[in-house]
């Protein structure tokens, strides 16, 4: 099968180097794309796009420093042709921006359901600096994670079958590899389970509550209290009530004042909604394209001396090198916001040569 032609093992190196090539492409592109839109456009300076930046920009250099090493070795029939110090570095990001995900997605978690169920709490405390709070945290967290097994003697290695720098996953009773799979589980589940709250929220007050009449307070025909319509004032402006001026009009004003902080609108709803939704889909790609590598690994950590299919091993390794490339394809199609900075800031003539066919066609009729 291999006289004269070309072996699958040839193939198989071809369709991984360019498919990794084009994740580069795609991730470096698109989070670098977003991160500037989000950079230069003010009205994005808020706490979810500052955390979607760090996503981003996460994504971006994961992509610029781990993934060449993997074509290199790729390309070099699955082999490392570098120091063993260096090969622990590349493994040791790997694993640094793998936990860095996971724990800023729980944290996106938290603050969704924080801006939907608490809004006066998350509206008053998610300011810049309780954002950079939280960022600096998520880094400390992931550090603390993927820094120990760098002392470990083994633990961090080329992995042939994967083409690739990483956690060595042993079976449980050789090193410490299930505290370290169980981790990363319990923070994906939690993180789900904060949406499932939230929308659990959301299920619960999906209907406003009828409105329950309430009789006003009567003093010198200045109606109030909470079943006033309002007759008050007009009675006091007309002279028919005397003393002091009804509570009505001395509380309008200050109403007014704090309205926009203390209620949510339907519009913030929506744009609350809308962002829970991209978030949420961040985080269901982050679960699907990891979980086969995920049980790959736990399969090695219960099963002792286990084979895993070399097919299925592959394809797992690069759906998680692909959850780098998706997000900024489904945070420009989920987020209305973003596509109205990206059109802002495209060249005169593409918006010009995009509105020009419906045009022409309005002609035409």
């Amino acid at each position: 099968a291999n006289g004269g032609g070309v072996s699958a093992t040839d193939v198989s190196a071809y369709f991984k180097l360019v498919f990794l090539g084009l994740i580069i492409c795609v991730s470096l592109v698109g989070n670098l794309l977003v991160s500037l839109l989000v950079l230069r456009d003010r009205t994005l300076h808020k706490a979810p796009y500052f955390f979607l930046l760090d996503l981003c920009l996460a994504d971006a250099v994961r992509s610029a420093a781990c993934f060449p090493f993997v074509l290199v070795s790729v390309h070099n029939s699955s082999a490392w042709t570098y120091s063993a110090l260096s090969c622990k570095v590349v493994a040791f990001m790997a694993v640094l921006f793998c936990f860095h995900a996971a724990f800023m997605l729980f944290c996106v978690a938290v603050t969704r359901y924080l801006a939907i169920a608490h809004h006066r709490f998350y509206a008053k405390r998610m300011t810049i600096w309780t954002c950079a709070a939280i960022i600096c945290m998520v880094w400390t967290l992931a550090v603390a994670m993927a820094f120990p097994p760098v002392f470990d003697v083994g633990t961090y290695k080329f992995i042939r079958d994967e083409d690739q720098c990483i956690f060595e996953h042993r079976y449980l009773k050789t090193n410490d590899t299930l505290g370290f799979m169980l981790m990363l589980a319990v923070v994906v589940l939690a993180t789900h389970g904060f949406y499932a709250k939230l929308l659990l929220f959301e299920y619960r007050h999906r209907k406003m509550k009828p409105v329950q009449l309430v009789p006003a307070i009567s003093q010198n025909w200045t109606f109030h209290g909470p079943g006033a319509t309002g007759q008050a004032a007009a009675n006091w402006i007309a002279g028919f009530g005397r003393g002091p001026m009804p509570p009505t009009l001395l509380g309008i004003r200050q109403n007014l004042h704090n309205q926009h902080r203390r209620l949510l609108g339907m519009e913030e709803v929506r744009s609350e909604r809308r962002l829970g939704r991209m978030f949420y889909t961040i985080t269901l790609l982050f679960l699907v394209l990891w979980a086969p590598y995920i049980v790959a690994c736990f399969w090695r950590v219960f099963v002792k001396s286990c084979t895993i299919p070399q097919r299925y091993l592959s394809i797992t390794v690069w759906m998680s090198f692909a959850q780098a490339g998706v997000n900024p394809i489904f945070c420009l199609l989920l987020n209305e916001d973003l596509r109205k900075v990206l059109r802002a800031h495209l060249p005169t003539y593409w918006r010009t040569k995009q509105h020009l066919p419906q045009d022409e066609a309005y002609c035409i009729m």
